[in-house]
């Protein structure tokens, strides 16, 4: 895929889309358009579906048979249209909390991506209705719980996809309304599916690589945020340097830890606490072996990365037609294994994270080092930061709670004709809350850390954290005496969604 970048439009083509175009897309607002060897692919690949059912005997899956289990049930060519129709409002069945407008646009955006490669059989009408609704911002309601990610994500697809048949709701302008009447607004047809067209909808893993990606986009921010949020803290805590001396990793050269490593010096560089002589020997683990527990969650990310990576430039339906070789073949693209170990991965690999941070915030509120218990100068008449840091325990216990994979599940459907699923989607929506859990365990380590670091003064920090804190300070002020401190968390976390983080 390639952007253009002097212009608002984002040219759809079959090269490869990354995150740093999606970043961009939605940064910018960009509207989308196929670019000419896109729509040549769909048109071709559809013409080449139509002479085909016109001059073949016998089933072809899905596309002349009925689904799942039902495969073996032949569609007459007169009901082949509305077999379509059919496939995706019974298979509109989702449930639970609605999917957040980001990841439904997201959602859009990889089903166009996957489609405009050709090898799927549909319209390029359809194509171009998915594009309007993303171009415009016209968001269908789909339900977070009802996907096995195996058959690809079914339920919520066909969710996004009612609207392009005048059916379900979409959010248009900050309201959510029957997507009937969006269309009339827009002066769209509602589409008529042809052969083959449901089921390339609803085949798929656009849910699961939405979710996926956007916990990606997250994560780039928040190991960053995590590194310097950890610096703050080691110079509060009156750490030590020598943990981050490059001799050091170089004997246990893991990418992730060097890097880590390197960014502490860095964020180091400069500061007057961290040169100034030390009475201990020895920083806590949470401190001291930063590189080794960070760099350990950039490795399993990085991971991550390249599996979602692949799978956005993928065809992922079923089945897939490929007029080249004059072949429509049943595989099991679909099946979101891959993506179900990954978010897995992930959602671990950032509740570490979490977890670490939360160990910090304990050893600066436990009156060590010269700090003053709980961080506050009168403890006792002041409870200060302690109950902050319950706060941070309960959300990463959360966290471990939801670490339990949801990939070594499979529950049988289908009639046993679909008789193992990855629950890829279950891992997508876990792994999402533990992002969002992360920035708040993260958001109550900033406090803590700063907090911390006026107890250091006059002695100052490097620059990086000097102006960090200073802009954090405009926001959440020294904490002298007590006060509601869901306050102070909640404004943390917002400055901490809101800062860009870099090193």
């Amino acid at each position: 895929m390639t952007v253009q970048h002097k212009s608002i439009m984002h040219n759809i083509t079959t090269s490869i889309l990354d995150f740093n175009t999606i970043a961009e897309i939605f940064s910018s607002n960009k509207k989308l358009v196929l670019s000419e060897d896109a729509k040549n692919n769909i048109t071709r690949c559809r013409e080449y579906l139509d002479k085909k059912m016109a001059t073949h005997q016998g089933p072809i899956y899905g596309i002349n048979t009925g689904f799942g289990s039902l495969c073996d049930v032949v569609i007459p060519d007169s009901d082949l249209e509305k077999l379509q129709q059919n496939l995706v409002m019974s298979h509109a069945c989702g449930t639970g909390d609605e999917v957040p407008a980001d990841v439904v646009k997201l959602m859009l955006l990889l089903k166009i991506q996957a489609l405009s490669y050709g090898k799927s059989g549909v319209q390029l009408v359809t194509v171009e209705r998915l594009i309007d609704f993303f171009n415009n911002d016209i968001l269908p309601v789909v339900y977070q719980q009802g996907s096995l990610g195996a058959s690809g994500d079914l339920s919520p697809l066909a969710h996004m996809c009612l609207p392009l048949l005048g059916l379900g709701e979409v959010f248009y302008k900050g309201k959510k309304q029957p997507a009937a009447d969006v269309l009339k607004q827009f002066n769209f047809e509602a589409i008529n599916l042809r052969s083959k067209e449901g089921l390339a909808l609803l085949n798929g893993t656009q849910f699961m690589s939405a979710y996926g990606v956007w916990c990606l986009l997250q994560t780039k921010r928040l190991t960053i945020a995590a590194d310097i949020i950890g610096a703050v803290s080691l110079e509060g805590f009156d750490g030590r340097l020598d943990p981050f001396k490059p001799h050091l990793h170089s004997i246990r050269p893991h990418k992730g830890q060097i890097q880590t490593a390197e960014n502490m010096r860095k964020l180091l560089e400069g500061s007057e606490i961290i040169k100034r002589n030390k009475t201990h020997v020895q920083d806590p683990y949470s401190f001291r072996c930063i590189p080794q527990v960070h760099g350990a969650s950039k490795d399993a990310i990085a991971y991550v990365e390249h599996v979602f990576l692949t799978e956005i430039n993928s065809v992922t339906d079923n089945p897939t037609v490929f007029p080249e070789e004059d072949e429509i073949l049943s595989g099991g693209n679909f099946h979101g294994q891959p993506l179900a170990l990954a978010l897995d991965f992930l959602a671990i690999a950032l509740a570490e994270l979490g977890s670490i941070s939360e160990r910090r915030t304990y050893q600066l509120i436990a009156g060590l080092r010269g700090l003053p218990s709980f961080l506050v100068a009168t403890p006792g008449l002041n409870s200060g930061l302690m109950i902050p840091q319950y706060t941070a325990a309960s959300i990463v216990s959360q966290n471990k709670q939801l670490c339990t994979p949801a990939s070594v599940d499979s529950i049988v459907s289908s009639n046993g004709q679909e008789d193992h699923v990855s629950m890829g989607s279950n891992a997508a929506t876990k792994c999402y809350k533990v992002v969002e859990n992360l920035q708040r365990i993260l958001a109550i380590e900033l406090l803590n850390g700063s907090q911390a670091l006026e107890f250091r003064r006059p002695l100052k920090s490097s620059a990086i954290i000097e102006n960090l804190v200073s802009d954090y300070r405009k926001h959440v002020p020294f904490v002298e005496a007590d006060k509601i401190m869901f306050t102070e968390i909640e404004k943390s976390v917002q400055f901490l969604k809101h800062t860009p983080f870099v090193i």
